[in-house]
């Protein structure tokens, strides 16, 4: 019986198509393990701390889908290795597009923000993962961190009240919450910084000068001068937000505020002034205290005298 040609030629059509089929199939097993392969190579460059190299090979390797959302996520952690935080937090927020869920990139992300000083985007990054794990404490904790950065101490407060575990035994919480209280003017604050302190063996100087106002403020003179005294002693490193001389300012007024006929309120006065003390605002606030003496109010205007 006679083949039928046409019938011949659609079986050599098949034929071929099944075997560039498999030509290709190969090509994209072989450009996706080569992408894998990238990837290892990128890690390996990471693990030595070779971020440059590190950072070519995971570009590389992010052209291929199997590994274009690890790749991304781990050049946003040689972002934020090497000080690029707003970059970071992009390679990040790009893993996201793709997986809206992922917690990893997702707080990556939220720190990064924090970093580069966008605490809005960060604020809503947490704000995500907690949505994803209400439980996460640790999330909570820098959830009402960025929120108390922001000046939303109500907010900051309700967050860190879900976690009542934590406030019974993470000094990092419960001095979270005594600054938000005493940002508030709550006195409750006295007593949460006095929970910080019980639970807290190395005090930092910022802490103790923070309760020292608290208790101040509050009328509690003997105990906060104890421990304005205790800041004193640990205050290593003057930094923007606590200095040596500020310290000793307060020191100084507590002294001619709660004791006017000391004459070692005026000596810590001058010693803060020496130390670069230079808050006219201050001095000019302490020197109208009615509580302070007639004759140490004279000596405060001679110290403004010589500083303005």
């Amino acid at each position: 019986m006679k083949k039928n040609p046409v019938s011949n030629f659609t079986s050599i059509f098949i034929l071929l198509l099944i075997f560039f089929g498999l030509i290709l199939s190969a090509c994209n097993t072989r450009g996706a393990i080569r992408a894998e392969e990238y990837f290892s190579i990128g890690m390996a460059y990471f693990e030595l701390g070779n971020y440059a190299e590190a950072e070519r090979w995971l570009n590389r390797a992010r052209v291929a889908d199997r590994t274009l959302v690890a790749s991304e996520y781990n050049l946003g952690r040689i972002a934020f290795e090497t000080g690029r935080f707003a970059e970071a937090a992009g390679h990040f927020e790009s893993v996201l597009a793709r997986d809206p869920q992922n917690l990893m990139a997702l707080r990556a992300a939220a720190y990064s923000r924090i970093r580069s000083g966008d605490l809005e985007t960060a604020e809503a990054h947490y704000a995500r993962v907690l949505a994803l794990i209400p439980e996460g404490a640790d999330d909570g904790f820098n959830h009402a961190l960025v929120l108390y950065s922001m000046d939303r101490f109500d907010e900051s407060e309700e967050v860190l009240n879900r976690y009542p575990h934590s406030l019974e035994e993470n000094p990092s919480a419960i001095l979270l919450l005594a600054r938000i209280q005493k940002a508030q003017g709550n006195i409750e604050a006295v007593d949460t910084y006095a929970r910080w302190m019980e639970l807290t063996p190395e005090k930092n100087s910022l802490g103790l000068f923070e309760y020292a106002e608290v208790l101040e403020e509050a009328g509690y003179y003997s105990r906060a001068l104890e421990l304005y005294r205790e800041a004193i002693s640990t205050h290593v490193l003057d930094t923007e937000r606590l200095r040596q001389s500020t310290i000793r300012f307060n020191l100084a007024r507590l002294f001619l505020v709660a004791d006017p006929d000391n004459a070692e309120g005026l000596t810590e006065l001058e010693t803060a002034v020496a130390q670069g003390f230079s808050d006219t605002a201050a001095l000019e606030a302490l020197q109208r205290d009615e509580r302070v003496s007639t004759e140490h109010r004279d000596e405060i205007r001679r110290v403004l005298e010589e500083i303005q």
